[in-house]
Order: C-alpha cells, then sequence, then structure tokens
C-alpha cells in the first residue's frame, strides 16, 4: 500500500461519523448493510450518511453495489487490512528481530469504550 492510499484512508477514518460507520460496516460481516439501516442504526440524515459514504467509498475502505432499488454498502477488508499492515509494518523493528519483540508489539485485545481487556497493561510502541 502505497502512502497516498494510507493518507486518503487515515483522513476519511479521521471523522467520528465515518469512523462509526466503518466500525459498523465491519461489524456487519461481507453481506454489508443497506444505507438506510445504517442511517437508522446511527442516527445519521440520510443526505449526510451520502456525502460520509462516498468519502468511504473514494477512499477504498468500504465498497456499494445494487441490489434491486437498494444500495448496500460493505468493508473493503482487503484494503483494511493493507492499512493494518503498512501500520504495522515496522512494529518493534520488524523484521530484523521478530523473535525479541514481537510478543512486545502484540495488541491486547480492547473493549469498545478503550478498556483493555488483558490482564496485563499493554506496551506501546
Amino acid at each position: 500500500m502505497d502512502k497516498k492510499a494510507v493518507l486518503s484512508a487515515l483522513s476519511a477514518l479521521s471523522q467520528e461519523t465515518r469512523l462509526d460507520v466503518f466500525r459498523l460496516l465491519v461489524q456487519a460481516g461481507p453481506d454489508g448493510l443497506p444505507a438506510g439501516a445504517i442511517a437508522e442504526a446511527l442516527g445519521v440524515a440520510p443526505n449526510t450518511l451520502s456525502f460520509h459514504l462516498a468519502q468511504l467509498n473514494h477512499a477504498g475502505l468500504i465498497a456499494q453495489r445494487r441490489e434491486s432499488r437498494s444500495l448496500i454498502y460493505s468493508a473493503e477488508y482487503g484494503h483494511m487490512n493493507a492499512l493494518m499492515g503498512f501500520l504495522m509494518e515496522n512494529c518493534c523493528g520488524l523484521p530484523a528481530n521478530a523473535a525479541a519483540c514481537g510478543p512486545m508489539c502484540a495488541t491486547a485485545p480492547e473493549a469498545a469504550n478503550g478498556e483493555s481487556t488483558a490482564s496485563s497493561p499493554r506496551r506501546r510502541v
């Protein structure tokens, strides 16, 4: 993934509504959700949602398809994984000493409220 694509994705996700939309679509899975269901779930006006969906689509984070008269949106998992890979690519100086610092770079699961669910604190790099 090149820097321009990374910056576009991070820019799209740096807005609260777009981040909420993206997280909802990731949770929805590959089948995605119709635009109306997204608007209802997040309490966003349809015209406002259309703007945010267009931004996420332009950044390559979501896909849009038509089913009958509905537009269905789904997360682009490949793009999401490429973004995460780019961000983690040099974690702890990897791959130079993967055996020594791999566990220190592993992230602990977090609850939706941001609290760590692991028994030990995470080391932030």
